[in-house]
């Protein structure tokens, strides 16, 4: 398949920029995370505050402005922002727009029911896998005894 093709063909191009945007996202998510750990330590979590912080924002931003029916850009590059870039910059963005859209849809229950069930149940979830990665790791050695 000639590449011309494959860029004209939505198959392949909107998969290609939504990993576009997504590289840009995870070294933009690496580089504010950095950057904070440099700045203020490891005492808070303020690089991934910050980022999802910033991310809600941006994605507030970009679904108004670009779906306004005055300001028009091509789909690829909204889901090149949104799933891309901002999927992988951070995932928090996603959840509160999920929410959000409930919210103003008139379902206030569900999206509450959303919000509280998908934080409850995602530290529910990191805790059952490290549980389930410490049953395949060795018992660890208790610190004042020598290994054989």
């Amino acid at each position: 398949m000639a590449l011309a093709s494959m860029f004209s063909n939505p198959i392949w191009r909107t998969p290609m920029a939504i990993g576009l945007g997504a590289i840009v996202g995870a070294i933009s998510r690496y580089g504010v995370v950095t950057v904070c750990q440099s700045q203020w330590g490891l005492g808070f979590p303020w690089g991934t505050f910050i980022v999802n912080v910033s991310g809600c924002y941006v994605m507030g931003f970009v679904v108004v402005f670009f779906l306004n029916e005055a300001i028009r850009i091509h789909p690829d590059v909204y889901v090149m922002m949104t799933t891309g870039f901002l999927g992988s910059y951070t995932t928090f963005s996603s959840y509160e727009l999920d929410t959000f859209v409930l919210w103003q849809d008139q379902n206030g229950q569900i999206a509450l029911f959303y919000w509280i069930i998908s934080a409850a149940l995602g530290i529910i979830g990191l805790r059952l896998g490290e549980r389930t990665a410490e049953r395949f790791l060795p018992p660890l050695l208790p610190p004042d005894l020598p290994p054989d």
